[in-house]
């Protein structure tokens, strides 16, 4: 089936997506979103379970010990131009930190969580190191930060300020929004990776690049030019009846897997809100409102996870070109719970094609032909 579409090719514990409702080891998104820090989901998806408050401690002081970056690390970013791609700088550090892992081809249980440690603990100081650096300012060393939380940290070291808590708190559950999806592209293309027993370096690299797509990944990053284009809710009915009438596509609306719309987008539309009134700037949240008022009217499409997440990005100040890579610092997680189940009981993903060229054909020398 073209896509892979409803093609079941594994089974697994993690993350399930039946009826229109997102669970993560059995506990449905709005729930995690509502109650649970981003680092109980990544126990959650790690270890199949929430943790107690000494696993959470314990967790969150691993990871904040494991956040600062080798040095060799920035010296790489300061090589590339400042206008490079950013999910392209992203791909290359994760594929360079293998260079400083003396576990990399030990595939055990132990090594594989301590390896997801090290990966998930640097994913925000990579991200926000690009930032500063292709904009000439020193990256944050994650030491000198007083946090134990990754939204906080990831804020902390993009900006150089303590963050405010309603931007924590915004940011804390877009990264548990983001962190699991099920087998969705760049998920199977890291489990793919690690089945051949790569290491899980390149399962990341993997999948980072499949997320650099335009039609997996930066989907909120088109949503904001969108909106930026737009300028006013005065002119949100014009603009989308003209992209109707040129049926053009209008990112962030409808999704494969739900039919009924996305549970994750509710949740960012809330965000959005509380954000637009900290910001005291409600234009990007009512030109979003009508934007989606008017696709659902007129096409029947609901909003997705990307559509509210411009919104909520753009009011925390975050640079466009990042969004993606926000995306994959909380994927980060759901990625390596992935790649940690294929190792449990691996087997080769090896799909067949189904041939539709010439039926047969016969060699002729050159001459003859």
């Amino acid at each position: 089936m073209s896509g892979l579409a409803d093609i079941v090719v594994c089974d697994s514990t993690i993350c399930s997506i039946e009826d229109g409702v997102l669970r993560y080891r059995g506990y449905a998104i709005e729930d995690l979103a509502e109650h649970a820090a981003f680092e109980e989901v990544i126990y959650l998806l790690w270890y199949g379970r929430l943790p107690n408050c000494t696993e959470l401690k314990a967790l969150k002081q691993d990871l904040a010990e494991n956040a600062a970056l080798p040095p060799k690390i920035c010296d790489l970013l300061r090589m590339y131009a400042p206008w490079g791609n950013a999910m392209a700088k992203l791909r290359t550090c994760l594929s360079f930190l293998t260079h400083f892992d003396d576990e990399v081809m030990d595939h055990s249980f132990a090594a594989d969580h301590r390896k997801a440690v090290r990966i998930m603990a640097r994913m925000a100081a990579i991200v926000a190191a690009i930032e500063r650096i292709r904009s000439g300012r020193e990256p944050v060393d994650p030491r000198a930060v007083s946090t134990q939380s990754l939204a906080e940290l990831f804020l902390w070291l993009l900006t150089g300020e303590k963050p405010a808590p309603v931007a924590v708190k915004a940011m804390d559950k877009c990264l548990v929004l983001h962190a699991e999806h099920e087998l969705n592209a760049s998920t199977f293309a890291a489990r793919v990776t690690v089945s051949t027993m790569s290491d899980t370096y390149s399962g990341m690299v993997t999948a980072i690049g499949t997320l650099k797509g335009a039609l997996h990944g930066n989907a909120n990053e088109q949503v904001a030019c969108m909106l930026e284009e737009i300028g006013d809710v005065s002119r949100v009915d014009d603009y989308i009846a003209a992209k109707i009438a040129a049926g053009e596509l209008i990112m962030g609306f409808g999704h494969r897997v739900y039919k009924n719309g996305d549970p994750r987008a509710t949740v960012l539309k809330g965000l959005a809100a509380e954000l637009a009134e900290w910001r005291r700037d409600t234009s990007w949240y009512e030109m979003a409102v009508r934007v989606a008022a008017l696709v659902e009217e007129r096409k029947g499409l609901l909003p997705n996870v990307d559509f509210y997440s411009a919104v909520v990005y753009t009011y925390l100040g975050i640079p466009r070109d990042l969004f993606t890579l926000i995306f994959a610092i909380s994927r980060t997680s759901g990625w390596l719970a992935h790649i940690m189940e294929q190792h449990e009981n691996n087997r080769l993903i090896r799909p067949r094609a189904r041939y539709t060229g010439k039926a047969a054909g016969q060699w002729l020398p050159p001459a003859e032909r």
